[in-house]
């Protein structure tokens, strides 16, 4: 199946990342930050009347292509993992590569990531990031 084809006239379409919830958005773009080492671009502070947990935040890639951020929702729910039945799904995951898999395990889980006990398959490691997002990490050459 294949859709219309562009113009010249058609506007160009750039995915540059997701914005993922949380409870805490600063607290997991600092985890990420140390994780990916991209810098956090910008940040806010909650809204007036907004606890302080609250806010949003905005990871770029050093290249500038890429970004990741980080939005308030008061009523997040942890996904789990795996899925189970009536309880909140994942409705995505991040993949990260990384170049040494063992060692990006051990650093993940000394920022605050825990392996997921529910591990698909062999040579990619499910992680649950602080707030329970899953992400993978898969090895990638240096």
């Amino acid at each position: 199946m294949s859709g219309p084809r562009a113009s010249k006239e058609d506007p160009r379409f750039t995915l540059v990342g997701p914005v993922l919830d949380s409870p805490e958005p600063i607290r997991l773009a600092e985890f990420y930050s140390e994780l990916l080492g991209w810098p956090i671009a910008r940040s806010e502070d909650p809204a007036l009347g907004e606890p302080s947990e609250a806010g949003w935040a905005l990871l770029r890639s050093p290249s500038g292509d890429r970004k990741l951020e980080f939005q308030w929702e008061p009523n997040y729910v942890e996904p789990t993992w795996p899925p189970v039945s009536g309880q909140q799904l994942m409705m995505s995951h991040l993949d990260i590569g990384v170049d040494q898999l063992g060692a990006g395990v051990q650093r993940a889980t000394d920022l605050g990531a825990r392996v997921a006990d529910h591990q698909p398959q062999e040579g990619v490691v499910v992680m649950l990031d602080p707030h329970g997002h899953p992400f993978c990490l898969f090895p990638i050459d240096g």
